[in-house]
């Protein structure tokens, strides 16, 4: 029996739980497209959200990155988050254990809290910042704006020869009819998938699958493989929205952070933060 994370970790606003009706494509000749026919995701993005407009009017709710403006809007995921597809993670029972004690540390041993990229899908499903997307015939950039991440996918049958694991992996990408599908391989285990806790092991495998479904909406689902911690695939769905005007900012995380010195020192009285 595994404990699922459902009950474990917060979800985001309602408004993020993408439908069956959300899900469904426009009409092919809505979709914007590059030169050589397949959809064009040259754009930047939000994840985590289904509400279109610029950054601005997507974000009035209340909470962090909310400008506040709207209390009925709903609120920006934050990266422990978990989508609301519900699906419960599938770890082993070891494993669950596991996050349950990081969530009951209440995420202290968070790895981005010391300035270290988020992984995937963590990034992509985090609404509190822009991703941005350039779309050529050879490869893909993914650039996040969160731990100023960049990934360069190149559209390619096999992985690197000399591919070694890294906090993002090594990508490759294909196009399965209208869908970019990108397989990404060689991790180490320093990241977290999709909230509190959500460890992997160094032998995650993840098929990511990016659907525009019209101008504004990517779909983006993500297929998740860990046979040392997962007793079967983990699947996330969630969406990403088209935000004009908006631009990718630097973002330094190593300045001044003093989160490093602070849980060392919370480490040593864990009163001050377990949950009881």
């Amino acid at each position: 029996m595994f404990i699922g994370l459902a009950a474990l970790l917060p979800l985001i606003g309602a408004a993020s739980i993408a439908s069956a009706q959300d899900r469904k494509a426009a009409p092919a000749a809505a979709i914007p497209r590059a030169a050589d026919g397949h959809p064009d995701f040259t754009g930047v993005w939000q994840g985590g959200s289904t509400v279109p407009g610029t950054w601005e009017e997507a974000n009035r709710g209340t909470g962090l990155g909310g400008t506040g403006t709207d209390a009925n809007a709903p609120v920006l995921p934050s990266s422990n988050d978990r989508p609301a597809d519900r699906e419960p993670a599938p770890y082993q029972p070891w494993a669950a254990k596991k996050v349950l004690e990081s969530f009951n540390r209440r995420g202290i041993d968070d790895p981005t809290a010391r300035c270290l990229p988020g992984g995937i899908p963590r990034l992509a499903i985090l609404g509190l910042f822009p991703i941005q997307i350039v779309q050529t015939p050879q490869q893909i950039l993914i650039i996040y704006e969160y731990m100023n991440v960049v990934r360069v996918i190149p559209f390619a049958s096999k992985h690197h020869d000399d591919a070694e694991p890294t906090y993002m992996g090594d990508s490759i990408a294909r196009w399965d009819g209208n869908t970019l599908v990108v397989d990404v391989t060689d991790f180490n285990d320093k990241t977290w998938l999709a909230g509190t806790g959500t460890f992997h092991s160094d032998r995650l495998h993840i098929v990511e699958r990016y659907t525009r479904i019209s101008k504004d909406r990517i779909n983006y689902d993500v297929t998740m493989e860990d046979p040392s911690v997962f007793t079967k695939p983990w699947n996330i769905h969630s969406s990403m929205m088209l935000r004009e005007g908006t631009r990718i900012r630097e973002y330094v995380c190593a300045e001044n952070n003093e989160d490093v010195i602070n849980y060392e020192k919370l480490l040593k009285d864990e009163s001050l933060f377990r949950r009881k």
